[in-house]
């Protein structure tokens, strides 16, 4: 079936590059709505891959958008067909009866489920885990952690599924076998089903002392803090991010110049503001990262179809987006009684969606560090602007890691930080 000229199946268009090396380019090409570009570059970010530049242009109704992506690590395996599905299925578009059903379920909230793993316990366990399941595109929504006294793991993922096939018993029997293949004789168990209504997504609300709370959620960053979250290579090149707000080079839109070190996710961030700030990017491009850089120039329009030209409004919008680029995630290590707890937050969409793949970037540097975790837990907190996915590992300090002086506590936060910001 063709509209306007086009046939539907070139709505996405996935083609590799030439040589091994080359950025895969990734075309969408389909009817707008509002939040479109961040649902896009959410789906790119939880399929692991990198955002080398890119190009945006909608006039209201058509939107057309080009983004050059390469996997990483670059030894990191993309289902290039999957990702084609689930960029379509983001777009209001293939056929009328499916744009009709996409309009009606689009507030249904996604089906979750609940996975016990029980097994023996081990350095890395958690993250082999979460490999898996990001493979088979499972989304992690809430996890409980638990190690018994005699060195036994229980699991609890609650997940919901990308390819929304876990209503098979084929996709269910397929998780569980990839999960005990991966975990060899350490797996005692592997059991996955429908979760009930007690275990809804929005529950999970996590307990945080004030004091640590303040030190978490806090808005305005100490120049400790600050310097923390830009560590690069040579910190003497580190800048603080810079956007420009210029109302007179267009008649009908306000142009944002933007740069900042370069960082995973960056796209995203940037686009997910101004989905919640009902903000339309009518022309953007993203260049290319130059020295750990990155710039965009965006234009964009309020819901209206006007310029920002209130002074308020435009310091409101470029201090969101300046702490999204300067302090996308929280990362703090604490002590929760005689414990060391290490705790990572990130700011949610208005939509409730979190941020793809933390659990796993998290996990994977305590297993690069060979820091084993005694319980985690992922749960969702509420501040007076905005909610927060908070992740916290009790951290095991009887497998041979010093977690008692200042300096591994450091190394840990750096670690960990460099992963998510995947420096």
């Amino acid at each position: 079936m063709k509209r306007m000229g086009m046939s539907w199946e070139d709505v996405v268009l996935i083609e590799g590059g030439k040589t091994s090396t080359d950025p895969t380019v990734v075309t969408v090409n389909c009817p707008d709505k509002a939040g479109l570009g961040c649902d896009l570059l959410r789906i790119v970010l939880e399929f692991g891959l990198y955002v080398t530049r890119g190009d945006f242009s909608t006039d209201g109704k058509w939107c057309y958008i080009v983004l050059w992506v390469v996997p990483r690590p670059s030894s990191l395996r993309v289902d290039w067909e999957s990702l084609n599905k689930r960029l379509l299925s983001c777009c209001p578009s293939c056929l009328p009866t499916f744009y009709l059903n996409q309009l009606s379920d689009c507030s249904k909230p996604p089906q979750l489920y609940l996975l016990k793993v029980f097994s023996l316990d081990r350095k890395g366990l958690i993250h082999d885990v979460t490999k898996v399941l990001c493979e088979l595109e499972l989304a992690i929504q809430r996890v409980k952690v638990m190690t018994t006294p005699d060195g036994k793991v229980l699991d609890l993922f609650f997940i919901t599924d990308g390819m929304d096939l876990l209503h098979t018993n084929i996709r269910r029997e397929k998780t569980c076998e990839h999960l005990r293949v991966v975990l060899g004789e350490c797996c005692i168990s592997c059991e996955l089903q429908l979760a009930g209504p007690e275990y809804d997504i929005q529950q999970g609300l996590s307990c945080i002392s004030e004091a640590v709370a303040e030190e978490l959620f806090s808005c305005e960053l100490s120049a400790k803090e600050d310097r923390a979250q830009t560590l690069s290579a040579d910190v003497s090149k580190v800048k603080k991010a810079s956007i420009t707000v210029d109302n007179l080079l267009s008649p009908t839109h306000t142009l944002l110049q933007i740069q900042c070190l370069d960082q995973k996710g960056l796209v995203y961030d940037i686009l997910k503001i101004s989905k919640d700030c009902d903000i339309r990017i009518v022309h953007g491009r993203i260049s290319s990262s130059v020295k750990g850089y990155r710039s965009l120039d965006l234009f964009i329009q309020k819901k209206d179809g006007k310029k920002i030209v209130d002074n308020d409004n435009q310091v409101a919008l470029c201090s969101r987006l300046k702490e999204e680029m300067l302090h996308p995630l929280r990362v703090i290590i604490t002590n929760r009684g005689p414990d060391t707890e290490l705790l990572v937050a990130n700011p949610v969409e208005l939509s409730g969606k979190g941020r793809p793949r933390v659990f796993y970037d998290v996990t994977l540097a305590l297993k690069t560090l060979g820091i084993c975790v005694f319980s985690a837990e992922i749960g969702r907190h509420s501040t007076p602007l905005r909610q927060w996915e908070v992740y916290r590992f009790l951290l095991d300090e009887s497998r041979g890691f010093p977690l008692t002086s200042n300096r591994a506590k450091r190394d840990i936060v750096d670690k960990v930080r460099r992963t998510l910001m995947g420096w």
